[in-house]
């Protein structure tokens, strides 16, 4: 057996190369260097700026509360309804005072603004404390 004849025992393993793209991630264990690597850097994407300015708005995440909630004062219903007249949302939506939202009908907060003098019976809407008081002191009924 000669020099040139000789084999190793075992065959010999690849070694990895590195920082060639594929799998290995960007610096592949060999560090970052350059404008990365001086203090003081700032490399902000310039679109997070962009995406930044627009208004949260769209999509489906952003229903906010004052979408399904119509707000109605007592001097409105005090105009618009007659003594003994039962006052809820699918009443009021008949008389105009409030629309349907997405083709139901909305929820209703009456508040207290105003003045009643009408015995009127309310179903299904919420009520603010100082309204109920309102309603019941004129002789009208809040279920």
């Amino acid at each position: 057996m000669q020099i040139h004849e000789l084999r190793p025992k075992h065959k010999t393993k690849n070694s990895k190369r590195v920082g060639r793209g594929g799998k290995k991630g960007t610096y592949s264990g060999r560090g970052g260097k350059g404008q990365t690597a001086r203090s003081g850097r700032k490399m902000e994407p310039v679109i997070r700026e962009i995406i930044k300015r627009y208004p949260k708005l769209k999509g489906y995440r952003y229903h906010s509360v004052e979408d399904h909630l119509n707000v109605v004062n007592l001097d409105l219903l005090n105009n618009n309804f007659q003594d003994g007249d039962i006052v809820n949302p699918s009443h009021l939506i008949k008389k105009g005072i409030v629309r349907m939202i997405r083709g139901k009908n909305p929820e209703v907060k009456i508040l207290g603004k105003g003045k009643i003098s009408k015995k009127l019976i309310i179903e299904d809407c919420n009520i603010s404390k100082s309204a109920r008081d309102l309603i019941e002191k004129a002789g009208g009924i809040v279920r």
